[in-house]
């Protein structure tokens, strides 16, 4: 993980702070999220607390994280501060599970329900989100597990195609636009 999704998944996080307890962060969770950033490179002084805290220790993790927060001027919260989180993460996640470093079907439902719900389903997640319904949907026969892995890795390979197509695309543009200044 680099400091961007580390930083990305903070600012997830903080935005999910503020909801119903029942849909909370879990205080463990929020000591992870500081290991992880830590891991990554980032610096804050609360950062460190949170990235050390026992398990006994866990209750104090919400108020080192609200200090992190501020530490890193995280806050306040924007929404296009939080979408470019969502869609960091939904990367992220994407490339773990064409790694092989993160399950297929945990990835999917991560990215269906931590960002592409979040982002009201763009067209480009829309293959994910399928996929991720569709495994919520009673089924009367076993599931071929390698069908399934299979399915959401393409889909996740052909997500990050086109976000790197994307990427080039507004490169490019912006390319030409410094070149040719009077070019929109």
């Amino acid at each position: 993980m680099d400091a961007e999704v580390a930083v990305s998944l903070i600012r997830m996080a903080a935005a999910d702070v503020a909801r119903e307890p029942w849909q909370r962060p879990s205080d463990a969770y929020l000591a992870q999220l500081g290991l992880d950033a830590l891991m990554a490179g980032i610096e804050a002084p609360s950062l460190l607390l949170l990235a050390g805290l026992a398990r006994g220790e866990h209750p104090q993790a919400r108020e080192l994280f609200d200090l992190v927060l501020e530490e890193l001027g995280l806050l306040p919260l924007t929404l296009d501060d939080l979408a470019m989180a969502r869609w960091t993460a939904a990367r992220w996640w994407a490339g773990q599970i064409v790694a092989c470093q993160l399950d297929p079907v945990h990835g999917v439902k991560l990215i269906y329900e931590e960002a592409a719900a979040e982002l009201d389903y763009p067209d480009v997640l829309q293959p994910i989100v399928d996929l991720a319904r569709a495994l919520d949907l009673p089924n009367h026969q076993p599931p071929d597990q390698q069908h399934i892995h299979d399915q959401v890795t393409s889909a996740a390979q052909d997500f990050l195609a086109t976000q790197a197509h994307q990427n080039h695309s507004l490169c490019a543009r912006n390319t030409i636009l410094l070149r040719c200044p009077g070019r929109a």
